[in-house]
């Protein structure tokens, strides 16, 4: 359906892409991987024809249609949101679109004399709107709109309303709507919560088209994906499997071009040991000239491309006392909305919880009473004399100061911290060489989340209270995440849509359901056996 042909494409620079081949066939869910700044959203622009290769070809099979679902979604605002989301369906949403308007026509008495042609017109139009089963596309967009976690009430209100997550829900909405032939989804899974990934995951596992995504969910990316293609060093190379399969294989590939690297630079030295030894004796002229000329046609073994991965380790956190936080016959309302009506719960040293529940059940306002950024109308919120807390909430990262880089912002944190440890502790979080001089004002959400991630974790609460921590997270960035928090010794409650997250960190899970709280001893893991649900109202 989709080829791409011996791609050159240099964006100043930095050279993107030289002589890379790959292929999109129908039926295939192909899972695009590759570092920051390797090519992949220039890739999917160069597909949609929005770029051009320097070099080689882009080829799509004629009559193929394509939705592109990228993070810039542009201006959305005067119509509902169904409305904002039908219209993204692609010809049948043209064609209602003039219906509607051959309707008003037909309504219009200055138009009288014209009746014979509007009426043989929308005569037209409306069979073929019947053919593509456009009476049926409201309902379909309400049902995709459904799974993305919108309301009824939402549904019809105005879209320029939407805060910018909701709006890429809607984008995303649009372009499943339209089921083209070839899907190219570009972080779909960011912003969406764990119900509303869940639903997507089921809608792409059925869906029947090509499928050309990037995802930093390590687990929504191995559900769905059946083949991954990987972006490094300006070359494009396929791997057969999901994305588990596909690490598999680039850790047995590494390891084999290591050890020819290996084996092939051992010969070498030993052939120019020779050369150098026996160079100047006229009796081994020959040999020497021989083993020249065979050095000169060798093609050089390359070592296998050294992947950065950031490592990051706590400082010991003060150890708290065994009461950390207690809530309290806790009642709380929103407007009309009642959250909480006499909430108890305890959490102790040590203990992990992952919050769940639907949206609006209160996950985000029970971390927000317990760091503080809220009060209940009645009841206690108490935290132990001891305990000292890091709160990463995502409007955190609004606080950050734009006129300042990222090194100032850390100096600033940490004053009399010197600057190797600050700068390796920049490091840890991905911003190495120049990136440590970027103004915060041009870093990207990932960049701005493990800035924030880097001065909450340098002085060590024995507290953490995260809400949707891995948002914008690449997939290195939240395993060393993962890793630095698996062997933090502190108390934790937070929220993630990460499943792997979930799993890996968690050892209590707090569900909020309308009929109160529910507890489970075990951790995530233990909460989806347990209840056959891998998220609230949901069947695994």
């Amino acid at each position: 359906m989709i080829r791409l042909e011996n791609i050159g494409k240099q964006n100043g620079r930095q050279i993107v892409f030289i002589e890379a081949s790959a292929a999109l066939q129908k039926g295939e869910k192909v899972g695009l991987v590759g570092p920051n700044g390797a090519g992949k959203t220039t890739l999917f622009r160069m597909i949609t024809g929005q770029e051009l290769p320097d070099e080689g070809q882009v080829a799509v099979d004629r009559g193929v249609t394509i939705g592109y679902f990228s993070q810039d979604v542009g201006e959305m605002s005067g119509r509902s949101v169904v409305s904002e989301t039908m219209d993204g369906a692609g010809p049948v949403s043209a064609l209602l679109a003039e219906m509607t308007e051959l309707e008003a026509a037909m309504c219009d008495p200055a138009r009288a004399g014209e009746m014979d042609d509007i009426i043989a017109r929308y005569s037209e139009v409306q069979g073929r709107f019947e053919e593509l089963d456009g009476y049926s596309l409201d309902g379909r967009a309400r049902e995709v709109l459904d799974g993305l976690g919108f309301s009824q009430e939402m549904m019809d209100g105005d879209v320029g309303a939407l805060s910018g997550g909701w709006k890429m829900r809607v984008a995303l909405a649009r372009i499943l709507l339209m089921r083209p032939d070839a899907l190219l989804l570009d972080e779909p899974s960011n912003h969406l919560d764990l119900e509303s990934l869940i639903w997507l995951e089921d809608f792409l596992k059925g869906y029947d088209g090509a499928l050309l995504m990037t995802s930093h969910d390590r687990e929504f990316m191995n559900r769905i994906v059946n083949k991954v293609v990987e972006i490094d060093g300006g070359s494009l190379t396929a791997y057969s499997g999901n994305y588990e399969f596909y690490q598999q294989q680039r850790a047995i590939a590494d390891k084999q071009q290591q050890a020819q690297f290996e084996r092939q630079q051992a010969m070498l030295a030993k052939e120019i040991s020779f050369i150098e030894r026996f160079k100047a004796r006229a009796s081994h002229a020959a040999q020497v000239q021989s083993r020249v000329k065979k050095l000169e046609k060798i093609d050089k073994v390359e070592p296998p491309k050294r992947r950065q991965t950031v490592s990051f380790e706590f400082q010991p956190a003060p150890r708290s006392g065994e009461d950390v936080v207690t809530l309290k016959n806790v009642h709380k309302r929103y407007g009309s909305r009642t959250i909480y009506e006499g909430l108890d719960f305890q959490v102790r040293r040590r203990e992990r919880w992952c919050i769940m529940g639907v949206n609006g059940a209160g996950k985000s306002t029970l971390l927000k009473l317990v760091a503080g950024a809220s009060e209940p109308d009645d009841g206690s919120v108490a935290r132990g004399p001891s305990v000292k807390m890091g709160y990463f909430a995502q409007h955190a990262m609004d606080l950050l100061d734009g006129d300042r880089t990222v090194f100032q912002e850390l100096e600033d944190a940490f004053p009399q911290a010197g600057q190797a440890p600050l700068r390796a502790l920049a490091g840890c979080f991905g911003f190495s060489g120049d990136e440590i001089e970027k103004k915060c004002r041009v870093l990207s959400g990932g960049e701005k989340a493990r800035l924030v991630m880097a001065m909450m974790l340098f002085d060590p609460p024995n507290l953490l209270v995260l809400d949707e921590p891995t948002n914008h997270l690449d997939i290195a960035t939240k395993e060393m995440l993962i890793t630095a928090l698996s062997q933090y010794e502190g108390t934790m409650l937070f929220v993630s849509h990460d499943r792997h997250f979930l799993a890996a960190l968690s050892n209590r899970v707090l569900e909020l359901t309308p009929d109160g709280i529910h507890t489970y001893g075990g951790g995530y893991t233990e909460y989806v056996e347990r209840t056959g649900q891998e998220a609230p109202g949901l069947r695994s």
